[in-house]
């Protein structure tokens, strides 16, 4: 009875979807109890019409489950009262079996014929008769009721191998149709097909050993065959970085011997400037003691040899660097620079870096997009090896019939965005606009001039850093990238994506211009000043004013003396920022557009007292 109440109990505990005792269980609002995982996973996936897995009520939403406490006890009752009748069972299983006769001394033998264990005093009448002589003695069995027939009371004597269970002599009348057999022959018969079956797992053992053997040294040899190829290409990058660094020296040493070159020059002349020195010295004193000659007589006779004696003026030649080598010299550097980046950028990065579409070459940096009017190129860094995809430039006017053959997809130069990115915009804007400048320092570019930009009259120097513009022209080679008309030079780096920080150093009260602009910028015309374009934008400094300029519209600014002027570019946000650099980062002036083109530092500078310096920010 105390079974059959505890296999109750256990069917009214047991979850109707997993078919198992209660695991955390939950209620729904019908009034079912289910596991709270199998609930979770029933309704995995169901956004709306929830219904119960058991009577398929269904909810207008998700019912917030509750853990069902009293559920959750009688579970952990139930399983320590079956873990405890599983302990007994045990403790009887593993006591020694008693004799069925005196049901106190341990069986010695087991009768099959009278399914009866006996002790030692009462196995003697099976040992001493004649009449228990085909009685069939074993070693003491357990549970010998289990191995009756429930149906005929009888042992089961033989096995039924179709429907896998053993079966008595009476049985056999209703397996006729089976392939029945004798318990002895039967459990042979499962010892032979269990030993095959273990020499066929051992064969499968060996082969699964034999496998990760060959796959443990596949793997030793794809780890050797991956080390020689680490050493390989460590040894090809040691020789390219050995070229390169012959390269340096060779490049350095040109420009070493043509410092040489000049300092010796200027020695020679100061050697020479010397003797001159050294001669009027000399002749200044034979003058000297002359008039300290009191005899009339000699004086007149040294004064009228010393009067002949001429001296000429000392004259300077102009010493002259050879710029032409010096600037190949570094454009060589360029060129290497150029060339290595180009080779080890990944080939997504140089079709986005190129602006190319495939299967059609690449227009050059900075084309003129109004094929009717002839506007110079922006910046061209070209100072790579011809690739395949570069030998054949395709002309301004193709480059223009290929673009408008494109999906107009491009966006608008300058474009409006919507509200919620304008917002995020000017958030974004407060917060650089509140950054120090020890936080803007993280974002520092070090800017360079582009010597290939530069106006006649503009010179470089301090390593390119530093621009002036000359009383005369200097002897710059033609480019269709230079400025003709105003004393500009843009910066050598372009700028396509991310944030960055450069910092420019002028003169008080200097004549000058800020900015940047796209590389497609017109070089020559009235349209090539900074700021007087579309595609520029800058603040200018004009005789104590200044001024903001973009598509020649002029905004005056207030007066700042700040001599040393930021700029911040955000290329994805679309803003530029010109900030006051001292004590205190003062906002002059800030831009806010959509970038559609790389953007370059520009620089305009008004006559010779104009001087600006780009400081460099990173060592």
């Amino acid at each position: 009875m105390a079974e059959s109440g505890l296999s109750v109990l256990e069917e009214e505990l047991t979850c109707s979807i997993c078919l198992c005792l209660f695991s955390s269980p939950v209620t729904v609002p019908c009034g079912h109890n289910f596991c709270a995982s199998c609930l979770q996973r029933f309704w995995a996936g169901v956004s709306e019409n929830f219904s119960c897995p058991q009577c398929r009520a269904t909810f207008m939403g998700r019912p917030q489950l509750q853990k069902n406490t009293v559920l959750c006890r009688l579970v952990q009752q139930l399983q320590g009262c079956t873990e405890a009748e599983e302990e007994k069972e045990e403790e009887k299983e593993e006591g020694p079996v008693l004799c069925d006769t005196c049901l106190q001394a341990p069986a010695v033998r087991t009768c099959l014929t009278c399914t009866a264990s006996f002790c030692e005093e009462h196995l003697r009448p099976h040992q001493e008769s004649r009449a228990f002589r085909d009685h069939q003695l074993c070693p003491p069995l357990r549970d010998l009721q289990q191995r009756k027939c429930p149906q005929h009371n009888k042992l089961f004597e033989f096995f039924c191998s179709q429907h896998g269970s053993c079966i008595c002599s009476l049985c056999l009348l209703g397996h006729k149709l089976c392939n029945t057999s004798p318990l002895e022959l039967a459990k042979a018969s499962a010892e032979a097909a269990l030993k095959k079956r273990l020499t066929e797992l051992y064969n499968q053992n060996e082969k699964a050993t034999r496998a990760m053997n060959t796959l443990r040294m596949n793997q030793g040899q794809a780890a050797e065959t991956i080390s020689k190829q680490k050493d390989m290409i460590l040894s090809k990058f040691s020789e390219i970085k050995a070229l390169i660094e012959e390269r340096e020296i060779q490049i350095l040493k040109a420009v070493a011997d043509e410092e040489n070159r000049v300092s010796s020059k200027f020695e020679y002349i100061y050697g020479i400037l010397g003797s001159k020195k050294n001669e009027i010295q000399t002749l200044s004193d034979q003058i000297e003691m002359a008039l300290t000659e009191v005899d009339d007589l000699l004086f007149l006779k040294r004064a009228t040899a010393l009067q002949k004696t001429s001296i000429k003026d000392a004259f300077v030649p102009v010493v002259e660097i050879d710029q032409n080598m010096i600037q190949s010299s570094y454009q060589s550097a360029v060129n290497l620079k150029d060339t290595v980046k180009l080779s080890v950028m990944p080939s997504e990065e140089k079709n986005v870096e190129a602006g190319e579409t495939p299967g059609k070459t690449k227009a050059p940096p900075g084309a003129p997009r109004n094929k009717n009017v002839k506007k110079p190129a922006g910046p061209q860094h070209t100072h790579k090896e011809n690739t395949p995809q570069q030998t054949q430039a395709t002309l301004p006017g193709e480059a223009d019939s290929k673009e408008k053959k494109k999906p107009a997809k491009a966006a608008p130069a300058t474009g409006t965005p919507t509200a919620a990115a304008a917002v995020q915009v000017k958030e974004l804007l407060d917060i650089f606009l509140k950054k120090s400048r020890e936080e803007l320092l993280q974002y520092a570019a070090n800017v360079t001039l582009d010597y290939n930009t530069a106006h006649n009259k503009v010179i470089l120097s301090d390593r390119h850093t530093k621009m002036s513009v000359s009383d005369t022209p200097m002897k710059y080679n033609q480019l269709p990238q230079r400025f003709t008309d105003c004393y500009q030079v843009l910066g050598f780096q372009s700028f396509k994506r991310g944030v960055h920080y450069w910092e420019v150093e002028m003169q008080q009260n200097n004549f000058c211009g800020i900015g940047i602009c796209y590389g497609s910028m017109e070089r020559n015309g009235p349209e090539s000043r900074l700021g007087r374009n579309s595609r520029s934008w800058c603040i200018e400094w004009f005789n104590n004013k200044i001024s903001s300029w973009h598509n020649d519209v002029e905004k005056c600014l207030p007066n700042t003396k700040a001599t040393k002027i930021g700029v911040l570019l955000h290329c994805e946000a679309g803003f530029v920022i010109f900030l006051a650099v001292g004590e205190k980062h003062n906002l002059i002036y800030k831009y806010k557009t959509e970038f559609t083109e790389a953007l370059y530092p520009a620089f305009w500078l008004f006559s010779s007292g104009t001087v600006l310096t780009l400081c460099q920010l990173k060592e």
